[in-house]
């Protein structure tokens, strides 16, 4: 009887001595955990402060107060004053451009002017199109520059998260941060591959990316004079989903330059490089049929580099000469010449790989 008393004594003991030594463990726990969690607070702190800082030296603005998604975003926040492209540097376009100063510019520069009413609110939404190379991107560029609009150029890798709700979070954060640094232009670059035309394939992710996006772009949860406005650009407008085009009521076409705009565009790119005085640049910008903005600036790296073998070429045969000699019209003829010459090439390659793929999907079939 004694041993059994004394047996189940020694249980409990064992039993109260188990359960405070798991007690122990769980408030160490506990506390570690604390701690952590205290250090993680701690560091997420400064590294907010951190980035406001950044964000406030970069806008040369006081601090403002940012979330950890909006965090995400101020590093796409570009400082319009930083930005080297105006309408000056812009060759042609130039009916485009009054349209873009009336419509966006102004707007967004005396916001005075557009109180009256209704039909004098601001732009909620531009489109700029056309092929590759026409300068879409330079004309948003020069926007920002010459409306002093804060530029948030937004990339779709950004908004992507493994988390459940972040995307929708972080597409939330683009107009709040907008919100708090306007005058903004929310720029968004192949606009159709984030805002295209919705499909059944369409993962909920994505689909409710885009709706948030438009519920915020509509203005339900921001003030419907907030100077924000949403400039996009494509090369295929047609995979733009219906309801982001009802959104982008002023659409431009940014078409291939005709030879007036060639030879503006030559004139701009050539502006403060060493050329001869006597180019004629209408007659190029002739030859340079079908060439768009982006193919004239090539045409025109090609070219200088004539000048500069001459002079390495000189140098080899002891011809001592102090810089190369200025940029010639018969330069800008051979480089258009070989240029021409590399699409030909370029075109043959493509239609031969077409007709081998051809011939492949016939051996398969």
């Amino acid at each position: 009887m004694v041993d059994d008393s004394d047996t189940k004594s020694k249980l409990l003991q064992d039993l109260l001595l188990s359960a405070a030594s798991a007690g122990l463990g769980l408030v160490v726990l506990l506390f570690g955990l604390h701690q952590l969690d205290i250090s993680g607070n701690r560091n997420a702190s400064k590294k907010s402060l951190h980035n406001r800082k950044l964000l406030s030296q970069r806008l040369g603005r006081p601090l403002i107060h940012t979330t950890p998604y909006e965090d995400v975003i101020a590093s796409d926040v570009v400082n319009p004053d930083s930005i080297d492209v105006d309408f000056e540097s812009i060759g042609g376009l130039d009916g485009i451009k009054q349209e873009l100063f009336e419509l966006v510019i102004l707007p967004l520069r005396r916001p005075e002017l557009f109180t009256g009413g209704k039909l004098l609110a601001p732009q909620r939404g531009v489109l700029l199109y056309g092929p590759p190379g026409t300068g879409k991107t330079m004309l948003a560029k020069a926007i920002a520059k010459e409306s002093g609009a804060v530029f948030i150029n937004v990339r779709v890798s950004n908004l992507i998260s493994k988390w459940f709700g972040d995307a929708q979070k972080l597409v939330a954060a683009i107009f709040s941060l907008a919100y708090k640094l306007q005058p903004a232009i929310v720029f968004i670059y192949e606009v159709d591959s984030f805002l295209g035309e919705r499909r059944s394939s369409d993962n909920d992710s994505m689909t409710s990316m885009k709706t948030e996006f438009m519920s915020l772009w509509d203005g339900f949860t921001t003030d419907q004079r907030a100077r924000i406005m949403v400039l996009a650009a494509t090369n295929r407008p047609s995979d733009l989903d219906e309801a982001i085009l009802r959104r982008l009521p002023q659409a431009f076409q940014i078409g291939r330059p005709d030879p007036n705009d060639r030879a503006k565009i030559l004139k701009v790119i050539l502006k403060g490089e060493r050329v001869d005085k006597d180019i004629d640049f209408d007659r190029i910008a002739v030859q340079c049929e079908g060439y768009t903005g982006s193919d004239l600036q090539d045409l025109c790296k090609q070219a200088t580099y004539i000048p500069l073998r001459e002079f390495l070429n000189d140098e080899k045969n002891t011809k001592p000469l102090l810089a190369p000699r200025p940029l010639s019209q018969s330069d800008l003829e051979k480089a258009l010449a070989a240029s021409r010459k590399s699409k030909i090439q370029k075109k043959a390659f493509s239609a031969g790989s077409s007709s081998v793929s051809s011939r492949q999907n016939e051996y398969e079939v």
